[in-house]
C-alpha cells in the first residue's frame, strides 16, 4: 500500500475528513510547506523523527520551532536520538520529508509541542513530500494520541 494511502486509512479509520490535497511544488519545509498551501510557517505541523533505542518517537512541532531534544527525552523519561533517513524509512514506512503523524507501520510514540495548540487550522505531511492534510489541533492530539508538551527550544 502506497503510503499516502495508509494516511487516507488512518484518517478515515479516526473518523477524519480526507482533507488529503497533493501539491506538485512541494512540502519538502516547513516553509514550501507553507507557501503550497497558503498558511503561516508556524501552523505547518512537521515531523521529526527521533530513536529511543529501536523505537520510533516522532515529535510534531510548529514549523518555526526547533526541537529540544533534552526537553523531549524528559518528558518520556528516556534518552531519544537522531535517526536517519533510510531508519526513518524502514521504521516508519515514510520517506523524509512524508512523514505523517499517522499511518505508521509500527507503534510510534508521539509528542506534540504545544505552541500549535492556539491555532484553528494545520496542516501535516500526508505520506508523502507532495502531499498534506489539514486539520485542527485537538483533532491532531485525538487522531495520534500524542503527548502534549513543552519541547521547543529555548
Amino acid at each position: 500500500m502506497k503510503a499516502v494511502d495508509r494516511v487516507r486509512q488512518a484518517l478515515s479509520a479516526a473518523d477524519h475528513e480526507d482533507s488529503i490535497a497533493e501539491f506538485p511544488a512541494g512540502t519538502h519545509s516547513a516553509a514550501d510547506a507553507a507557501a503550497a498551501v497558503g498558511c503561516s510557517i508556524a501552523q505547518i505541523a512537521k515531523s521529526i523523527v527521533f530513536r529511543a533505542g529501536d523505537e520510533v518517537v516522532l515529535v510534531i512541532a510548529s514549523g518555526t520551532n526547533r526541537i529540544d531534544r533534552a526537553k523531549v527525552s524528559a518528558v518520556l523519561g528516556r534518552a531519544v536520538k537522531p535517526a536517519d533517513a533510510a531508519w526513518v524509512e524502514a521504521n516508519t514506512g515514510f520517506t523524509v520529508g512524508g512523514v505523517s503523524p499517522v499511518g505508521h507501520r509500527a507503534s510510534t510514540t508521539i509528542v506534540i509541542d504545544q505552541t500549535l495548540l492556539p491555532y484553528e487550522i494545520l496542516w501535516a505531511a500526508a505520506g508523502s513530500p507532495t502531499h498534506a492534510f489539514q486539520t485542527t489541533p485537538g483533532r491532531l492530539v485525538t487522531i495520534t494520541g500524542g503527548i502534549v508538551a513543552d519541547i521547543r527550544q529555548d
